[in-house]
């Protein structure tokens, strides 16, 4: 982790969304003293903790119980990390749409008062099932609490055949913040550099900016650890996120040689916008 921070600090990042897996360095488990060792190291570096980016999958078939304490310690955790969100997955396999959507909005619509008293945002990601911001947008109208939302992943939405001017309309009640990348296409997504793959970038970064949700570019970094790490081009309002997959994509470059070019090309999008 602390490889992670630093690397956003030099580059001009100004905050890290935080992969909570078990194998990372921070996740649920961690002890009191950890957990404040962890803030104390943010803090030196002058980097903002995003989110926890959790695994739980709210909408997944099976009793609630598990699902529910798992998402609870998720809230626990960024409580003590000062972070202002967590991110959970859909996950509801082959479950009817009408089925995983009762799941999804029965947990979320427990877990939301909890995560008030926390002081934390629960974001559901278009991902997996629920993968356009329709289907988002769809569980999160249900719930009707301001401590849910959505965490609005370009490529999932673009790859489901979602306009992104829909997408944006469809999620913008509800949006936490913005993850992007760039992949060759459709079929292969494979991480490319922002700028050399096929993801409307230019698009939705001018959709949030004219909707007052990206005005100040700023930084930070995805998940840290050897995962996602996104890179984010803060905003007055929100979050750009940039996230950087090598844990399932060996292939791509390390980190370090990415970031300024990351940095520059999110930054620049920014300005024309």
């Amino acid at each position: 982790m602390s490889d992670a921070v630093r690397l956003a600090a030099d580059n001009g990042f100004q905050g890290l969304e935080l992969r909570a897996h078990p194998e990372e360095p921070v996740h649920p488990g961690l002890t009191l003293a950890e957990r404040v060792d962890v803030v104390e190291e943010f803090k030196a570096a002058g980097v903002e903790i995003l989110a926890v980016a959790g695994y739980a999958q709210i909408a997944a078939p099976g009793e609630d119980d598990q699902v529910l304490a798992d998402v609870r310690a998720l809230l626990e955790l960024a409580r003590d990390l000062g972070a202002p969100f967590v991110r959970v997955f859909p996950g509801g396999g082959e479950s009817a749409a009408a089925e995983s959507d009762a799941t999804a909005a029965r947990r979320l619509a427990a877990l939301a008062p909890v995560a008030a008293d926390l002081g934390v945002r629960l974001l559901l990601e278009t991902h997996d099932s629920h993968s356009t911001g329709e289907d988002a947008a769809r569980v999160l109208a249900a719930v009707g609490h301001a401590s849910t939302g959505a965490v609005w992943d370009v490529m999932h939405t673009w790859r489901s055949g979602e306009d992104p001017g829909a997408s944006h309309r469809l999620l913008a009640p509800f949006l936490g913040y913005v993850q992007v990348k760039d992949i060759a296409s459709a079929e292969d997504t494979t991480p490319l550099p922002p700028g050399e793959g096929v993801l409307p970038l230019r698009e939705v970064i001018g959709l949030l900016t004219h909707a007052g949700e990206a005005d100040d570019p700023i930084g930070a970094v995805g998940t840290a650890g050897t995962t996602t790490a996104g890179a984010r081009a803060d905003t007055a309002r929100g979050w750009l996120c940039w996230e950087y997959e090598k844990r399932w994509y060996p292939e791509v470059p390390e980190l370090p040689a990415l970031l300024p070019a990351v940095r520059e090309h999110l930054e620049g999008l920014l300005a024309k916008a």
